[in-house]
């Protein structure tokens, strides 16, 4: 193991030994602040009803992901190839992206009702944008020389494109992923809040209407841990596609 994972491990379990020494010295009730301890003993307790939320949860979160990821692709790589369209279309990006998703959530609830797919269509508006930016950078940001070695070799659009663009767009593609995944957890769990029969955000929402808050700690806990196992496996998966990077570096 890594010396930063254990870097890392180390200053996660000094934060919580001093989160329950807090709740411990100052008596904090647990409708205040529960300590660590009784939110892990309440997620091992209902072991079976966070299991299932989780799933549905996750599963909405990775649909609006790469529902996100396949739009942004599409729009970015149309603009890389259809210059003249990149000012209006991310004009109407920006729009979208600014316009608040407590106001969104609520009318493709009312729209598509308390299925799953309102939820997927939040997280990927959540997800899209950051995708979006990140991709048309990339496919823009090429070296010129190369562009032109392209062109000498009489090669179309298309190819330069699929051959010299779409490759040297991948890390921003990834520092875009790294972004919008933890992005995707949140988008799905805004959509349970306004109406869902299962997922985590709902279980959070009803045990906030109760002031039950160690069952609301308990899916904040599943939440940030699997965003940082979806953050460790995006880095692995990093490394595995831009091979060329990784033996650069060791180099």
């Amino acid at each position: 193991m890594k010396r930063s994972t254990w870097i890392a491990g180390i200053i996660v379990l000094v934060f919580l030994l001093l989160w329950q020494g807090m709740v411990w010295l100052f008596k904090l009730p647990p409708y205040l602040l529960p300590a660590p301890s009784l939110v892990v003993l309440t997620l091992v307790t209902n072991a079976s009803m966070y299991a299932s939320a989780t799933l549905v949860t996750l599963g909405e979160a990775l649909a609006g992901l790469l529902l996100g990821l396949l739009a942004s692709v599409l729009i970015a790589s149309l603009l890389s190839l259809r210059p003249a369209l990149e000012e209006g279309v991310m004009t109407l990006a920006i729009l979208v992206k600014s316009t608040p998703l407590v106001a969104i959530a609520p009318l493709l609830t009312l729209w598509f009702g308390f299925g799953i797919l309102p939820k997927i269509l939040i997280t990927s508006l959540v997800t899209f944008f950051p995708l979006l930016v990140n991709l048309l950078t990339g496919l823009q940001r090429v070296d010129r020389a190369l562009i032109d070695l392209f062109k000498s070799w009489n090669a179309s659009r298309w190819e330069i494109y699929s051959n010299l663009r779409l490759p040297s767009s991948l890390p921003f593609l990834f520092a875009g992923l790294k972004i919008s995944a933890p992005l995707a957890l949140i988008g799905a769990v805004v959509g349970e809040w306004t109406g869902a029969s299962n997922g985590l955000g709902r279980i959070m929402w009803l045990a906030y209407s109760n002031l039950n808050l160690p069952y609301l700690f308990a899916p904040i806990l599943i939440l940030s841990l699997a965003g940082m196992l979806v953050f460790r496996f995006l880095i692995w998966i990093e490394k595995k596609c831009i091979f060329w990077q990784a033996i650069s570096m060791d180099e």
